[in-house]
């Protein structure tokens, strides 16, 4: 048997105010899509803002729908219209931002399962990382400089 250490590296700021500019202005697009959330059943609402190279920002909020796994996350709705839209564009930025409408969410909340294997799609494809910044409604952010820090064992087309 051998033993297999997986180390990641996050970066952990007080607030949004403690972020580049740009960074603020893209997590201000997170946040802003985030309030237009279609999110009756959860009601849990979730914001995405993409930036790409071609200077493009992609946003997308979670969208419900009564038939449970009919409903897509932000951070897919935001990656797939980019990627039908701007085919040839990488991802450079995402700005993730979640709240309740029950409680207010004040810790980080990072891309679920699905959404991290999605974003590791989109890294793999264009071959270089997107750096994912994610926080609550206030609170700490949280960024990593590339989705392997998130699902440092994807599961990508080489093993098919």
């Amino acid at each position: 048997m051998k033993e297999l250490k997986i180390e990641a590296t996050l970066f952990v700021y007080d607030s949004i105010e403690e972020l580049d500019p740009e960074v603020i202005d893209l997590m201000n697009e997170a946040i802003a899509i985030r309030k237009k959330a279609y999110a009756p059943y959860s009601k849990f609402l979730v914001g995405a803002a993409l930036l790409l190279d071609n200077g493009k920002i992609v946003t997308g909020s979670n969208q419900e729908n009564a038939s449970y796994p009919s409903g897509l996350c932000a951070e897919r709705t935001a990656i797939y219209y980019a990627g039908a839209q701007y085919p040839e564009a990488k991802i450079v930025r995402m700005a993730l931002t979640a709240g309740s409408l029950k409680t207010v969410t004040n810790t980080p909340i990072p891309p679920c399962g699905a959404c991290r294997q999605a974003i590791s799609e989109y890294e793999i494809k264009q071959g270089t990382p997107i750096e994912i910044y994610f926080m609550g409604e206030t609170g700490k952010v949280i960024k990593s400089n590339s989705l392997k820090n998130l699902l440092p064992l994807v599961f990508e087309k080489s093993v098919l």
